[in-house]
C-alpha cells in the first residue's frame, strides 16, 4: 500500500510542478487576478480526468496517434487564446500593478486547458493507467490508494503554487507586470508547441 501512494505522490508533485499549459495558466490567473480568484483552479484536474481516465483504462496504451495529434491541435489553439488573454492582462495592468482581467471562467477554462492536454491521455495510459490496474488486482484499495494520493498531491501543489506566485505580486508593480508579461510568454509558447507537435505528427 504504501510503494502505491508514494508513487502516487511522487507522480502528482512532479505533474504539477513540471512546465506545461495547466501550471501556466493557473500562475498566470494567480497574478492576473490574485488567489481567491486562481485557487478553485486548483482543482481543474478533479474536473478533466475523469473521462480521461475511463477511456485510458478501457483502450490502455492503445490510444490512436491521430487521435493525439488532433487533442495537440486543438489544445494549442486554447493556449493561445489563454496566452492571449494574458498579454491583454500585461498590457492593462495599471501604475498600482493590477491588471484588470476578468475573472469569469477560469476553473471551467483551467479544466479545457487540461482536457486538450495529451500529456494527460499518455500519462493515464502508460504510467498511471498501469499502475492503478495493477494495485486493483491485488486490492482494490491499492488502486484507490494510487489515484487519491496522486490527485490529492497534484491539487495540493497547484494550489500552493497559486499562493507563492500571488504572494509575488508583492514585490512591486514593474515585477508583477513583468511576470505576467512571461506568464503570457510561456503560455504562448505551449501553444506553438503543441500545434508544431500535432501539425508535425510526434
Amino acid at each position: 500500500m504504501l510503494a502505491y501512494v508514494l508513487f502516487g505522490v511522487s507522480l502528482g508533485f512532479a505533474s504539477a510542478v513540471q512546465p506545461g499549459p495547466l501550471t501556466a495558466y493557473v500562475i498566470s490567473r494567480a497574478l492576473t487576478t490574485g488567489w481567491r480568484r486562481a485557487l478553485p483552479m486548483a482543482c481543474a484536474p478533479l474536473l478533466s480526468d475523469g473521462p480521461i481516465a475511463a477511456v485510458a483504462l478501457v483502450v490502455l496504451g492503445s490510444i490512436p496517434a491521430d487521435f493525439v495529434h488532433l487533442l495537440r491541435l486543438a489544445g494549442g489553439a486554447v493556449v493561445l487564446v489563454l496566452a492571449a488573454q494574458a498579454a491583454h492582462a500585461w498590457r492593462r495592468a495599471d501604475a498600482a500593478g493590477a491588471p484588470k482581467a476578468p475573472a469569469s471562467r477560469g476553473l471551467l477554462a483551467a479544466a479545457a486547458v487540461n482536457l486538450l492536454n495529451p500529456g494527460v491521455y499518455l500519462g493515464w495510459s502508460l504510467v498511471l493507467g498501469p499502475l492503478v490496474l495493477k494495485g486493483w488486482r491485488e486490492s482494490p484499495s491499492r488502486g484507490v490508494a494510487a489515484v487519491a494520493s496522486f490527485y490529492a498531491t497534484m491539487v495540493l501543489t497547484l494550489g500552493a503554487l497559486v499562493l507563492v506566485f500571488h504572494s509575488a505580486r508583492r514585490l512591486g508593480p514593474r515585477v508583477n507586470r513583468a511576470m505576467i508579461g512571461l506568464s503570457a510568454v510561456a503560455l504562448a509558447a505551449f501553444g506553438v508547441y503543441q500545434i508544431g507537435m500535432g501539425i508535425g505528427g510526434r
